[in-house]
């Protein structure tokens, strides 16, 4: 068995586990033990609000709460053999059992109906032409909202879950600073953006020092069966990832033909809804133009889905909305546009780094100098002096998946 040991200097505090039945948060509860915290873990019931069962499948997705208690109930896929992400009731069973094997207290707590908001958020962003990201307000909303509420209410200090993220101290002003994961291949901390700062001093992230490999070694050497369990993938409660099918069944009456046409306006076919594009794609355009072409622009009111060239994908700014500044350094900027040489942000990068800023109305228009040095408490922004590609495949990587909400249809939100 693995030695947890203990760390009696964090005097018994209390700290609430999310729980999803995956290794990393499995080994987010072994690591707190060690450290000397009083853990409980808790598995989120998502449940499957309507809609989002296909027609053609005769399973529902009623999530967790039998699995925990022992008995058997119907989930997204309880034989697991399409396991897709975070809601089956074989998670729950999972999370459970490493639960009874750490000892630990593990409850299951209802979240259906809140659930239910994420999966509206998400129909609706669809609908107003933008690309989503629900991971991001899962744990805004659930995760770190009605969650941390519950650990409040039972006297938990903390909440922790198994994300690959810190949570550090900015040496320039004392305060909690959310930092990119030291995997950074398996960095997470952008969808963590949204979380407030009185949050912030309340979370724990005790993977977030740690790669991936190293996280399943400690989970194979404590024997845990979830040691080699696959990791999540795509969004948890879209079945076979028809992300258009589940906005039409949420959402029918916003379905309609519509016409496909290129940046000089010209039309070159039919769309069934412009639900089906999120900019940035390039298969299942359903038009051959001989060459390349992407999905570069969506008009939802007037039902119209532009395509372009690779060239056409490339933006030179964005305006984002949602902004959520964590670092008082940024806030003390005021009004006027300057220039911030940050050298604490992410300690474990080097490296010169700069952005000017100027915030207005809850926006922000920011200009990067230096494009691998993207404050991490400012995830929502990414934008580069030189031409930046909205789309899946972004020559300069990441950025574009770490904006949730953008005015103007430039870039996808995930």
């Amino acid at each position: 068995m693995y030695n947890l040991g203990t760390n009696l200097g964090t005097a018994r505090k209390k700290v609430v586990v999310a729980m999803s039945g995956g290794v990393d948060s499995s080994v987010a509860v072994a690591l707190l033990l060690r450290e000397g915290y009083d853990v409980v873990g808790v598995f989120m019931r998502l449940g499957s609000p309507q809609g989002v069962e296909s027609h053609d499948s005769d399973i529902s997705a009623e999530v967790g709460f039998a699995a925990a208690s022992g008995t058997i109930d119907q989930s997204c896929d309880p034989s697991g053999k399409s396991k897709q992400g975070c809601c089956s009731v074989l998670d729950a069973d999972d999370a459970r059992r490493v639960a009874g094997m750490l000892e630990i207290p593990f409850y299951v707590l209802n979240f259906q109906e809140d659930f239910g908001r994420v999966i509206d958020y998400f129909v609706d962003e669809y609908n107003r032409g933008r690309t989503p990201n629900p991971c991001v307000r899962c744990n805004d909303w659930l995760k770190f909202g009605k969650l941390a509420k519950y650990a409040e209410a039972i006297g938990a200090d903390y909440v922790a879950s198994g994300h690959y993220a810190r949570v550090g101290v900015d040496p320039l002003t004392g305060q909690k600073s959310l930092m990119r994961g030291l995997d950074h291949k398996k960095d997470q901390s952008y969808v963590l953006f949204g979380m407030s700062k009185s949050t912030l001093e309340h979370t724990l992230l005790p993977i977030g020092n740690f790669e991936k490999h190293e996280v399943r070694k400690i989970a194979e050497e404590m024997k845990l069966p979830v040691f080699n369990k696959p990791d999540s993938q795509e969004i948890c409660f879209v079945p076979n990832q028809d992300y258009a099918g589940l906005v039409q069944r949420r959402s029918p009456d916003t379905f309609r033909q519509g016409q496909l046409v290129t940046t000089d306006g010209n039309v070159v076919g039919q769309h069934e809804g412009h639900q089906h594009f999120t900019i940035g794609q390039r298969k299942g355009v359903g038009v051959a133009f001989g060459y390349p072409i992407y999905v570069v622009d969506i008009d939802p009111q007037q039902n119209r889905v532009v395509l372009g060239d690779k060239e056409a994908l490339f933006k030179k700014s964005l305006i984002a909305h949602q902004v959520n500044i964590l670092s008082d350094r940024l806030i003390h900027a005021g009004t006027e546009r300057r220039e911030l040489r940050d050298q604490s942000a992410v300690p474990d990068t080097p490296g010169y780094r700069a952005l000017t800023f100027l915030p207005r109305h809850h926006a922000a228009s920011c200009e990067m100098l230096n494009q691998t040095a993207i404050p991490r408490t400012m995830h929502h922004f990414a934008a580069s002096t030189k031409k930046f590609q909205s789309g899946v495949n972004q020559p300069i990587g990441r950025p574009a998946m770490w904006l949730t909400s953008i005015c103007g249809r430039n870039l996808p939100g995930s």
